[in-house]
């Protein structure tokens, strides 16, 4: 019997659902859509969205992946991704990343942008980016994959929401007016030995850009961003396993530090 294609979508989303819910990575689902068939793997996406806001966990905006033009070629790719935040993914900076919250987690610095205004126009402009904006902030992404030993090609990354995990802001906002987010500079030291380093220039050429880019395709979806939204607006440097008692700080130029600390694993038989 032949699999249709919403069922074979279906399957997918089930699939990983699964993967998040044991804590045991699964086999890539590329092998159950057509191949570079992005919209279908957005459909995956999309149905696990939905399914999780039905069980009451709330949007709060996007991120957007896949902004270097390594990683693009890397993935036979020539634009970026981007997947769901919600609420319950954000961590405060100061607080604790338990490993039961993840799988097989990476570290990367970003910029983050939280919206004052919606961009629901049809054809949003770099200029509607920056008038709806209200700050911006550093930020920290926990990327991680319910695929096995991140084995992933771009259907399966679009499917998995974009790799996403967690996320760490910064507290001290800042004006766009105050940076130029082309030419920040960023550095990521893992317990003080510097392990990533980058600029603006890494994101699309600008994290603007990618904001710019994810605002056009969300209006394309019909799922426009909307006031209030926050953006991870993609690496700025290149990604770093973390593992438990990491300590992770980071400084972007004109935006000041955010830090993310991995709870240590408990001692066998001692109580969490």
């Amino acid at each position: 019997m032949t699999t249709s294609r919403s069922d074979a979508e279906q399957q997918a989303a089930e699939q990983l659902r699964q993967a998040a819910e044991s804590g045991a990575p699964c086999k890539p689902v590329r092998t159950m859509l057509a191949e570079q068939d992005l919209e279908s793997a957005y459909r995956v996406q999309n149905l696990n969205t939905r399914h999780w806001q039905q069980q009451g966990r709330r949007l709060v905006g996007r991120k957007i992946g896949l902004t270097s033009a390594v990683v693009q070629t890397q993935l036979g790719v020539d634009q970026p991704d981007f997947g769901a935040l919600f609420a319950d993914m954000a961590i405060a900076e100061g607080e604790e990343i338990s490993s039961s919250l993840l799988l097989q987690p990476k570290i990367e610095a970003e910029v983050a942008l939280v919206l004052e205004r919606d961009l629901a126009m049809e054809q949003p402009t770099i200029a509607d980016v920056i008038r709806a904006t209200a700050f911006a902030l550093p930020a920290l992404e926990i990327v991680d994959s319910r695929i096995a030993d991140w084995d992933i090609n771009i259907l399966d990354t679009i499917a998995d929401n974009a790799s996403s995990g967690l996320y760490v802001l910064g507290s001290q906002p800042v004006s766009l007016s105050q940076l130029d987010l082309k030419t920040c500079s960023m550095t990521l030291w893992k317990r003080g030995e510097p392990v990533s380093t980058g600029a603006g220039v890494a994101c699309l050429g600008n994290p603007l850009s990618a904001a710019l880019w994810l605002a056009r395709t969300m209006s394309r979806f019909g799922q426009p961003l909307r006031e209030g939204d926050t953006i991870l607006t993609g690496a700025l440097g290149p990604m770093v396993p973390a593992q438990p008692g990491d300590v992770f700080d980071c400084n972007i130029s004109g935006l000041g530090n955010v830090s993310a600390y991995f709870a240590e694993n408990p001692v066998a038989g001692e109580s969490s």
